[in-house]
């Protein structure tokens, strides 16, 4: 059997499983936002105040997208807007703290679920998971997520990444 397509098989599997994680971590606020926006506002969270044009280009979308879900987060509390006190023409987004709040709690529910299936791995499975991992993270050109929870640094995997990997 062809190692590289068994292997494409494992992980096109173990996708789904996380994004069906992904997709139950959201639940709870399905009603008020959908994936694209629930995006727009993880990369909000890690880049802090951010310019229109460049919102757009790190979620792949048009600008006049980007202005549609901004100005429907906007309408639902969940981000604003500010001069910007370098250049009074621009405008910023940002996160209000219900925003973050809703980042925050659905990073913990992932993480919480995804510590449950790890859990119930052997210790020699977690261990050969971690390296295998690793390493198929390197090879994508995604970086690590930190340790902690609670840490700004791309903390669903879509920071600073403009084809939009990681859901």
């Amino acid at each position: 059997m062809d190692d590289v397509a068994a292997v494409t098989r494992a992980v096109l599997t173990a996708s789904r499983l996380l994004v069906a994680v992904s997709a139950r971590s959201l639940a709870e606020v399905e009603d008020r936002v959908t994936l694209p926006q629930f995006r727009m506002l993880v990369v909000l969270s890690t880049r802090g105040a951010t310019k229109l044009v460049t919102l757009a280009e790190l979620l792949h979308v048009a600008p006049s997208t980007a202005m549609r879900m901004v100005d429907r987060l906007i309408a639902a509390g969940l981000a604003d807007r500010q001069i910007n006190p370098d250049n009074r023409r621009e405008t910023l987004l940002q996160l209000t703290g219900e925003g973050r709040l809703i980042v925050e709690n659905v990073t913990v529910r992932r993480r919480q679920e995804i510590a449950g299936i790890v859990e119930r791995l052997t210790p020699e499975h977690r261990a050969s998971l971690v390296d295998a991992l690793t390493a198929f993270n390197e090879a994508g050109g995604e970086p690590p997520v930190p340790e902690a929870a609670g840490t700004d640094l791309h903390p669903l995997g879509w920071a600073d990444l403009p084809s939009g990997r990681g859901a």
